[in-house]
């Protein structure tokens, strides 16, 4: 085989591990005081997630219970204080490799939106 043969294989190798690693579902739990202003799956702009929602750290703790994983948290602002507190300090107790997120409180609930869309097209594109 000619070495750019070696080298093109090398390449389809590369990139098909590469589309394979980023095609795999990633967890994503989103934290919200109004579940209404959460967006369905349909509404968010980027694909190969799925999603979870929770309002209070008992159902945060439920979310990471049922799952092996959680990739991403993404909070909203409507939270009290020592409550997000209380939610952030879990998730890090509970897992090393989940990313959390906390979207300001003065955009409001109409923010929210689009702070996950921004949020996930920067991990995820």
């Amino acid at each position: 085989m000619a070495a750019g043969q070696v080298l093109a294989l090398h390449l389809i190798k590369i990139i098909n591990h590469f589309l394979i690693m980023n095609s795999e579902l990633k967890k994503v739990l989103l934290v919200g005081l109004r579940l209404t202003n959460v967006p369905s799956k349909e509404e968010i702009l980027i694909n190969n997630i799925e999603l979870s929602v929770a309002s209070n750290l008992e159902e945060v703790k439920s979310v990471f219970e049922k799952n092996n994983k959680i990739d991403i948290v993404i909070s909203g602002g409507g939270i009290e204080l020592e409550k997000r507190l209380a939610i952030i300090k879990y998730i890090f107790e509970t897992s090393d490799s989940t990313s959390v997120h906390m979207k300001d409180i003065d955009s409001g609930p109409q923010g929210f939106f689009p702070f996950i869309n921004k949020v996930l097209r920067g991990l995820l594109s």
